[in-house]
């Protein structure tokens, strides 16, 4: 019979897990030919796991991930050059343990936010923080933080995440500040920490993006020579059928 003050006590504790689980041991009549290691283990295992749990909402939350993504949902049969030889490896998230980066460039619609996000998320199951940022608005908040005092504060949660997320690299050339804004967050970056980047255009064309050929190199060497590339082809994923494909539509 459980006391009271004990409950009471978990509770302030916040072990809600193995207050949770204590309360469905006394409400389980086999429970009681358990020995008290057994019993004490299966309380400790569901704290654990509720924790885990609560860490794992929590670094997703903070992820400010744009779709629901997962590596386990990942179309490998769309013919957009996505091999699974060469993308399965990296669902250990080795890659980032190696500080090494991720890179997909592509056309519009082929899946490069999806993919962005989906690595992202296994990221997060696997302990890392992650954070997703598209690089007009990154660039857009790194302007008024440079005016109101909080850049340095800005630079120094890039620095300490475990992933970062560029997408939307390059709709447009950079311009001066923005060209040193992004050489400083990968500068902190380099060998330390990793970084996604989805862009539409190559990376052959990416100096002209940055429109700077000592910054270009700068950025492209702390980016590029140490990143996994998918450059990623073909249509669309996001074309609908036509209706009248569609077999509700009978002709």
């Amino acid at each position: 019979m459980l006391t009271q003050p004990t409950l009471d006590q978990l509770r302030e504790l916040r072990f809600h897990g193995m207050l949770q689980a204590l309360e469905e041991q006394d409400n389980t009549p086999d429970c009681a030919s358990l020995s008290f290691e057994e019993r004490f283990a299966l309380l400790v295992e569901r704290e654990y796991i509720e924790r885990q749990n609560r860490r794992l909402t929590n670094r997703l939350r903070k992820a400010k991930f744009p779709m629901q993504a997962a590596v386990e949902d990942i179309n490998f049969r769309h013919p957009r050059g996505l091999s699974k030889s060469g993308a399965i490896p990296l669902f250990s998230c080795q890659w980032i343990r190696s500080h090494d980066n991720l890179i997909f460039t592509g056309p519009t619609g082929t899946g490069k936010t999806y993919l962005a996000c989906a690595f992202g998320q296994k990221a997060c199951r696997e302990d890392f923080s992650v954070l997703y940022l598209r690089l007009p608005r990154l660039f857009d908040e790194l302007a008024i933080a440079r005016g109101d005092g909080r850049y340095p504060r800005l630079l120094a949660t890039f620095a300490k995440t475990d992933l970062i997320i560029l997408d939307d690299w390059g709709i447009a050339p950079f311009s001066h500040e923005q060209r040193h804004d992004l050489f400083e967050i990968l500068e902190d970056r380099y060998a330390k920490r990793s970084t996604i980047v989805a862009a539409q255009f190559p990376i052959k064309h990416w100096h002209e993006i940055i429109a700077d050929p000592t910054l270009a190199d700068a950025i492209l060497d702390r980016l590029v020579h140490n990143a996994h590339k998918f450059n990623l082809k073909g249509d669309s994923m996001r074309k609908k059928r036509t209706p009248s494909s569609s077999p509700d539509n009978k002709v």
